[in-house]
């Protein structure tokens, strides 16, 4: 038996095949000076050829797995835009006179150290992309064909030393039962596709190539890690079990498409999904969504070369909102910057991008890019329940400002003679501690709050999230934290309004519960689990989650919290999620 990580859950038991991938030696020869213009040309069209190959995956993805999945791949495109990649290589043509292969084998072996060496994690995942990109671009100029899986003819488990996002893409559900892989993360884009495939992955497991033979009968299992190779008759008995209870536990969640969120002692509470595009919702609410808490916006701004204009914005969130219908539909406001940019749109380099010039700073900046957004909005909202919420407000200036840009454009609307809706409600995202502590006064500019999560634990400890050095740092049961959520819920109580949350809180059913005692209204999650979360909301009273979070406020540590936590909630949690 081998441990790795636990990447996309699931538990299977196949024959192995072992993916090698053709390691191509590339000749290193000079050329002339009248032949540079040719091999820099020679390299461009590899380039351009790569492009394309990347749009139309991007494309196929966006189609079979959803947006926020095919963003991916925008981002590899980018990298084929990046100077030091592109015009690095070009240089090189041009004062070494080597061909175009080992010019850009040069480039790579020259790559910022900081990408190689760096200690975190996600940092060393994104590198692995850049390789992807220039093995891609390798292969065109050697016209070598492009990898794929999708040739593969009979049911098998995939060991690799690694898989690219592409290489995860090609999969075809039911041939591709799983795969383990020597190195990779949880938040690596190939553990990212698998998970949306629903496609069991085990990755990081160090030398799982070298343990294993091809031909050789393994199980995977996606849920905790494992792989056991050659499996004796009883442990095929014992996963072939536990196969069977994960599909029958996922059955059983099914069945609570169409019940309230409701807890035992009779509190219900609204319970709706992230998207990140129209194209969407079909799925979302086939899972059971009752509406959608947060609908992303900054998606329709990316994949393409220009600003999408207010008829595209309308129809996407005329779609999301007459499907939706009579559920509410929360639109957030463009959130671009962070790690979100788009290349056509200029934002400038910063030093610290997450606490820049991002989501409503940059809103009300470009007060002719936000205008054109909340049109859209306003136009969509006469087709079901449309609610608009500002992302990342530091304080009252910035609500109220974006208010009278929103009545602005009602006015404009009722002058061009377009119907919406005159009481659209408008929210803010509590995601920076200064909305936090002053929700009593955001409190009376706002008609809802959505914790961003996420963020607030992020911005409130100072801990950058995805930094392994001080990842245990990010602690979500942090008294600072339990105390934020505790005021702002209090805060818009008394101001009658209502409080949802759309962070990776939202979608953890220990953290729900103790959202739910601090008194939260409302969870948006990932459509992956609402169904879960809404069986842990079933199975509970909400007076026993109060006392709970009650108890949790008064403790002085995030050790003593979590383990407060975990002793009176985890069998609880367990408990109600393996009854039928």
């Amino acid at each position: 038996m081998f441990r790795g990580i636990a990447a996309s859950p699931g538990i299977v038991m196949g024959k192995v095949y072992i993916l090698e991938k053709e390691d191509f030696p590339i000749l290193k020869y000079k050329i002339k000076k009248e032949q540079v213009e040719k091999e820099i040309e020679r390299f461009k069209e590899a380039v351009e050829e790569s492009k394309k190959q990347l749009e139309e995956i991007k494309e196929r993805v966006k189609k079979k797995i959803g947006i926020r999945e095919s963003y991916i791949f925008q981002a590899h495109l980018s990298i084929l835009e990046d100077p030091l990649l592109i015009d690095n290589t070009i240089e090189r043509i041009k004062k070494e006179r080597l061909n175009a292969e080992t010019s850009l084998r040069n480039t790579f072996k020259a790559f910022p150290k900081k990408f190689a060496s760096a200690q975190a994690g996600f940092i060393q995942e994104r590198f692995r992309d850049v390789e992807d990109i220039g093995e891609r671009i390798l292969r065109n100029l050697l016209n070598k064909p492009t990898f794929t899986l999708s040739h593969l003819e009979e049911s098998i488990i995939i060991v690799a030393y690694d898989l690219a996002p592409s290489d995860t893409a090609s999969m075809q559900k039911g041939k591709i039962l799983g795969f383990a892989t020597d190195i990779g993360g949880r938040t690596s884009h190939t553990a990212i596709m698998a998970r949306s495939l629903e496609i069991p992955a085990v990755v990081g497991m160090g030398d799982i190539t070298q343990k294993v033979k091809p031909g050789s009968i393994i199980i995977l299992d996606g849920n905790t890690g494992r792989v056991i190779i050659n499996p004796t008759p009883s442990q095929i008995e014992k996963y072939q079990k536990e196969e069977e209870e994960f599909f029958s536990y996922k059955k059983k969640l099914e069945a609570l498409k169409t019940l309230p969120a409701q807890t035992l002692d009779g509190r219900e509470i609204e319970l709706g999904v992230n998207i990140a595009g129209s194209e969407e919702i079909d799925i979302a609410l086939k899972d059971g969504a009752e509406g959608v808490g947060l609908f992303r916006t900054e998606y329709l701004y990316m994949n393409r070369t220009t600003l999408p204009s207010e008829e595209e914005q309308l129809k996407a969130y005329k779609t999301v909102a007459h499907k939706t219908a009579p559920n509410t539909v929360i639109i957030r406001t463009l959130d671009l910057g962070g790690d979100k940019f788009i290349s056509h749109f200029p934002v400038p380099q910063q030093i610290n991008p997450f606490m820049g010039w991002r989501a409503i700073r940059l809103c009300l900046e470009r007060v002719d890019i936000f205008k054109v957004q909340l049109r859209a909005i306003l136009r969509a909202s006469q087709f079901g329940k449309v609610k608009i919420m500002y992302p990342m407000i530091s304080g009252i200036e910035e609500i109220q400002k974006a208010n009278q840009i929103l009545c602005e454009v009602k006015e404009e609307l009722k002058k061009d003679g377009l119907s919406f809706s005159e009481d659209i409600e408008v929210g803010a995202m509590i995601e920076v501690p200064s909305a936090a502590i002053i929700a009593d006064l955001m409190a009376k500019e706002v008609d809802f709050f959505s914790l961003g999560t996420n963020d607030l634990i992020q911005y409130s400890l100072a801990v950058d999230r995805v930094n392994e050095k001080v990842a245990y740092l990010y602690q979500p049961l942090h008294p600072t934290i339990l105390r934020l959520v505790d005021n702002v819920v209090k805060c818009a109580h008394r101001e009658n309004i209502w409080v949802g949350a759309c962070g990776e809180m939202a979608s953890d059913p220990l953290f729900v519960l103790i959202l739910l005692g601090l008194g939260v209204d409302e969870f948006s999650v990932s459509p992956t689990s609402l169904l879960e979360i809404k069986k842990v909301i079933r199975g509970i009273r909400w007076e026993e989650t109060e006392e709970i979070a009650s108890k949790l406020l008064k403790l002085s540590t995030s050790y003593e919290a979590r383990r407060f936590a975990q002793r009176r909630l985890s069998k609880k949690i367990k408990k109600i999620l393996e009854e039928g």
